[in-house]
């Protein structure tokens, strides 16, 4: 029997189907996308759970002239499928291949690059305010999940939707799942309405919306009784959305492909700002998803196995676990530790903080600025407060960084996973600003570890002092056999470590898990009688007045740091050398800052692709700083010669 998907080479190409076969075309895209995402890894249980959405979405509406605005875009996979790209779905997060979010440079269908959470409704709302100044007529649909909707910035726009006089549809779609289970007073009572009502209660919900809709064409005068009979009718979340005064209708089945179709093309035609409740079941489809869609929110690899979906064997230990076990430790002789996430606490190691201290682990939803005040506060309480979000994300948080922690100089630990390049996530998750925007705030340190020793000595550090610190790392192997590693030596404020002394001219001084890369680029160049020295820099902030004195010293150093070389570590380094070297008006050292050499992420969004070939591009891997070693001593005998 041939497939459907086969035939579906746009989203023209559903519009004829019967009901009985785009349900059909809904298995076998979750077939895809399970194959695939078994492959390259990926967010899987909320892409499982959206294809009849995402179906009805483009049987309806014209996508490549109206316009569909994704929260967050992890959820895009179907909506890839259909537009033409299904082909190419094979390489999706893989070098060269498809994004694993929306893309505008991938064609027509995506509007915005989106991989955070809460933009939806807010570039949504300017894109139909546009509309209304050009006067055209392209429809806008923001498609928002429920974790989303709590976020600050949407309920910012939802207070704004009264500036739009037009169509504008913003769909919930509430699988009662972020990452994690969704957070918070709203979650909560969202959840409440799901749990109250039975399947039956839904279609039920769904005919009334029908039965008391606009017939199309009619005017909207007319209809504004049939609003009222609705809004009555509608259970409670109606509620909580007339209070904004946005009409509401729901909740209705989200994969009941006909009756979502019936529902767009009615509310289409609508003009006036409205929400769409719809509920849907997050890893539909695949059992292990289904029934753990946190595990299978975003996998690596996995080998399928019926449908048993065995995972894929265990890999090297990585910086995520070592931290999460070195909190636990932390936490075991310091009662003063409280760690916050902002619905990350598996993807920042906090379960087994989270089961070990349930009264002392705090997730505040995807709300990054309120993890950062609350734990402001809990500082001002004389507490220990660990603030453990993705760099990418804990960006949104940065006036509440500046106003209430730095500002204050209170001792918030901020610990930043997915430090620098995160391989196949791309340009919208790599942790390349860190540095730079806290290093610029008074009163913070920047600690920077190498390994797990290195890290659990980076977290006894920051619980000890009594200042704003902020701890780096990456997704990353720590190259490690757990926490039975005898101990680091201490971490003391602005102390690098030289790994590798030496006497000869060039250092290499590397940041965090480049040491890794640094010390085998010295094991190669011993083997071609080349000596190097090896600096582990620990901090980003404050620079080592050891490592400047290197330039005082006639060395020739490269800074190697996984992070933008804007505002980063060599910059900042360099920036402490020649106010030295001007204050002392030292020759040679000027001559050093000269020959330094910088090795950072460029100034360009580096695309998706493994790590190792990301840091490769950035002259970080062991062969290629071991190369530029090669380049410089070269350099140096023409100049003797």
């Amino acid at each position: 029997m041939d497939k459907i998907l086969d035939t579906i080479h746009g989203p023209q190409d559903l519009k004829n189907l019967s009901a009985e076969k785009l349900n059909q075309l809904a298995v076998e895209i979750r077939e895809a996308i399970t194959q695939s995402v078994s492959r390259t890894g990926g967010h899987l249980a909320s892409n499982l759970g959206i294809v009849e959405l995402t179906i009805a979405l483009h049987c309806v509406f014209e996508f490549d002239k109206d316009r569909l605005l994704w929260d967050v875009g992890h959820q895009c996979y179907a909506h890839k499928i259909l537009t033409g790209r299904k082909d190419r779905f094979e390489q999706l997060r893989q070098e060269g291949g498809l994004s694993g979010f929306p893309n505008p440079a991938e064609g027509p269908y995506d509007v915005f690059a989106v991989g955070h959470a809460g933009t939806s409704i807010a570039t949504a709302l300017g894109m139909a305010l546009g509309t209304q100044q050009k006067g055209t007529d392209e429809k806008i649909v923001a498609l928002v999940g429920d974790a989303s909707i709590v976020n600050g910035l949407s309920f910012e726009a939802l207070n704004n939707l009264g500036l739009v006089k037009r169509q504008m549809l913003v769909v919930l779609n509430d699988n009662s799942m972020a990452i994690d289970v969704t957070q918070g007073a709203i979650a909560k009572f969202l959840s409440g309405v799901r749990l109250s009502h039975t399947y039956e209660d839904i279609r039920k919900t769904t005919t009334r919306i029908l039965d008391h809709l606009p017939v199309i064409g009619r005017k909207m005068e007319g209809a504004l009784e049939n609003f009222k009979k609705t809004l009555r009718m509608a259970i409670s979340p109606s509620r909580l959305f007339e209070s904004l005064n946005i009409p509401y209708f729901g909740p209705v089945d989200g994969h009941d492909i006909p009756s979502l179709i019936q529902l767009f093309k009615a509310l289409k035609e609508l003009d006036r700002p409205v929400i769409l409740h719809v509920y849907t079941k997050k890893g539909k489809g695949f059992t292990p998803a289904d029934d753990n869609p946190r595990k299978y929110h975003s996998t690596g690899p996995f080998e399928l196995n019926g449908e048993a979906g065995v995972a894929a064997a265990p890999g090297e230990r990585f910086f995520t676990e070592a931290f999460g076990d070195a909190l636990v430790d932390l936490g075991t002789r310091n009662d003063k530790v409280i760690a916050i996430t902002a619905a990350m606490a598996d993807g920042t190691g906090l379960n087994k903080f989270r089961k070990a201290f349930p009264n002392r682990c705090i997730d505040v939803g995807i709300a990054e600025s309120t993890a950062v005040d609350i734990a402001a506060g809990l500082a001002k309480q004389g507490l220990k407060p660990m603030v453990c979000i993705y760099s990418t994300f804990l960006q949104r948080g940065f006036d509440q960084i500046f106003q209430e922690v730095a500002l204050q100089n209170l001792p918030v630990v901020f610990c930043i996973d997915r430090a620098g390049a995160v391989g196949g996530d791309g340009p919208t998750h790599h942790g390349f600003l860190d540095i730079g925007y806290m290093r610029m705030l008074p009163n913070m340190e920047i600690l920077c570890p190498a390994d797990e020793p290195d890290l659990r000595a980076a977290l006894d550090y920051a619980a000890a002092v009594n200042k704003p610190i902020a701890i780096r790392y990456p997704k990353d192997s720590v190259h490690s056999h757990g926490p039975q590693q005898p101990p680091a030596t201490p971490f003391e404020s602005g102390k690098s470590v030289f790994v590798r002394q030496t006497s000869g001219e060039i250092i290499i001084v590397a940041v965090g898990s480049i040491l890794r890369e640094a010390l085998k680029a010295a094991d190669i160049l011993r083997q071609e009688e080349i000596e190097i020295g090896v600096v582990n820099a620990r901090f980003a902030k404050p620079a080592d007045d050891a490592i400047v004195e290197l330039f005082a010293q006639d060395k020739t150093v490269i800074l190697a740091e996984d992070h933008g070389l804007a505002c980063g570590f060599g910059s900042a380094v360099l920036e402490q050398a020649v106010r030295k070297a001007h204050a002392s008006d030292n020759i040679v050292m000027k001559a050093a800052i000269g020959r330094a050499v910088l090795l950072a992420g460029p100034d360009k969004f580096i695309p998706a692709a493994c790590r190792d070939r990301q840091l490769d591009w950035m002259g970080l891997t062991a062969a290629k700083l071991a190369q530029t070693v090669k380049n410089l001593s070269r350099t140096k005998i023409r100049s003797k010669e």
